[in-house]
């Protein structure tokens, strides 16, 4: 490990998929200025809509997720006509008909809808928008409950993309994590997928894992580029069992320390570029030829509450319990707990929770670190000037940032901003330097690597 990394690994950072990060948004927003939000969107531009669905059939005991267990389906049933009223709620606040580039069904385990349900949702959604000709529609999927006639559905609705949580295939580490599903499971599950016409898979790995060893992770990816899914996403463990209970389940003593967190995620990292991947940002790789791909040669990836993504748009719209959304004026997020969502939807309400109206330095900060994040440089003074400052805006940064060029992590040269191969790694940490709300924060995050 650099001398950089063993400095900087440790450091508890947010993930930057928002700024300011969530546990910044305020408590108790008022549902009447998210309606005034939503009243002043443009018609002629492009949202994208989220839909959480927080049931799944099984515990993983790594999952950080907002969750619960579905041993019945009454509760699931219960939720799709909350989120159904809540579809409702949200499209007749706007000023018209939206258009729609990106839908997401994530969770939870989205899939633990029954197809029927999931029909009924999607019919309202075309209903109540307007869903461009080349619209990404994405699902997220267990491959362990997954049915066939789920598949089938996913495909005659228009699905064009489906993310499988495969994580480790080590049996081992299977064991420990509390998600046994061997390779052949997945393989399967894509094959459905792609019979049925879902042209695109995502596959989302995990580092960090108990008992987990870089060997095991190696031989993990290789698997999993002879399935060749489009997009694969490497993520660190975030073990923060003070917020996710079930991550109690882990024994501390069974994680790896961060220098072998280190050489796992290299290790994973050389073989699927090995493989024909390309590297986007700090934790995702694609086949060249796919959208997200693209976007990061030609300068066009943005972040957004899924990491990643080549959705440029300014509006995301959250629906269903603790799901997160945006507007060009402000970040909103919905009830956590599925009870209270429920009720302030029955209530007729908009279920917000907490929120942020966006400042104008909130937005030159933002943009700052979207671009750290996906490009790995900025034009500090260009941006300040863009968003109306002078070029020296980012002077109390400057000390930070010349510890950083001292470290090795970037390179400072009159405003512009470039972070060194050690530093695409320390992302995170770069962009943690510009993010004003976490310098008086005790709010805990995960580790940068």
């Amino acid at each position: 490990m650099s001398s950089a990394l063993e400095k900087y690994a440790k450091s508890s950072v947010p993930r930057y998929t928002s700024y300011p990060t969530a546990p910044h948004f305020a408590k108790e927003f008022p549902e009447s200025v998210y309606r005034g939000w939503l009243a002043q969107l443009d018609t002629d531009e492009p949202i994208s809509l989220y839909l959480h669905v927080p049931f799944c059939k099984q515990q993983c005991w790594y999952c950080g997720c907002n969750m619960k267990l579905a041993s019945k389906y009454g509760p699931v049933a219960d939720y799709v006509e909350n989120l159904i009223d809540e579809i409702d709620l949200v499209a007749d606040a706007m000023p018209g008909t939206m258009p729609v580039r990106h839908l997401h069904f994530g969770g939870g385990t989205p899939t633990v809808i029954s197809p029927e349900d999931l029909g009924a949702i999607m019919t309202l959604l075309r209903e109540r928008f307007e869903f461009v000709p080349d619209a990404e529609l994405a699902i997220e999927s267990d491959p362990r409950t997954l049915t066939d006639e789920m598949v089938a559905t996913i495909g005659e609705l228009g699905f064009t993309r489906a993310s499988f949580g495969v994580q480790e295939f080590d049996p081992k580490v299977q064991a420990a994590i509390n998600r046994i599903q061997p390779p052949d499971m997945v393989a399967h599950a894509m094959t459905r997928f792609k019979a049925a016409g879902v042209s695109k898979i995502n596959f989302d790995l995990i580092y960090g894992l108990p008992y987990q060893t870089a060997g095991d992770l190696k031989r993990t990816v290789e698997q999993c580029v002879e399935m060749q899914p489009d997009r694969v996403a490497l993520f660190g463990y975030a073990h923060v069992p003070w917020v996710a209970k079930n991550q109690r389940m882990i024994p501390d003593d069974s994680l790896p320390k961060s220098e072998l967190r280190a050489e796992q995620a290299d290790a994973a990292a050389e073989a699927l570029i090995a493989g024909g991947y390309v590297r986007i940002g700090i934790d995702h790789f694609a086949l060249p030829g796919d959208s997200l791909a693209v976007a990061a040669k030609t300068g066009e990836l943005h972040r957004n509450f899924q990491g990643y993504t080549a959705d440029a748009a300014q509006t995301l719209i959250g629906i269903g319990a603790t799901s997160i959304g945006r507007t060009p004026s402000g970040y909103v997020q919905n009830i956590v707990e599925t009870g209270a969502w429920a009720r302030a939807v029955a209530a007729g309400k908009l279920p917000v929770a907490r929120g942020h109206g966006l400042t104008q330095q909130d937005n030159l900060r933002a943009h700052v670190i979207e671009r750290i994040m996906c490009d790995g440089k900025i034009d500090l003074a260009a941006a300040g000037r863009a968003f109306g400052y002078a070029d020296n805006w980012y002077a109390p940064e400057e000390e930070a940032l010349a510890e950083l060029q001292r470290d090795g992590a970037v390179v400072c040269d009159h405003g512009r901003l470039t972070l060194t191969p050690e530093g695409v790694r320390l992302s995170r940490v770069v962009a943690s330097v510009f993010d004003t709300y976490l310098r008086n924060s005790n709010v805990r995050h995960s580790i940068a690597v």
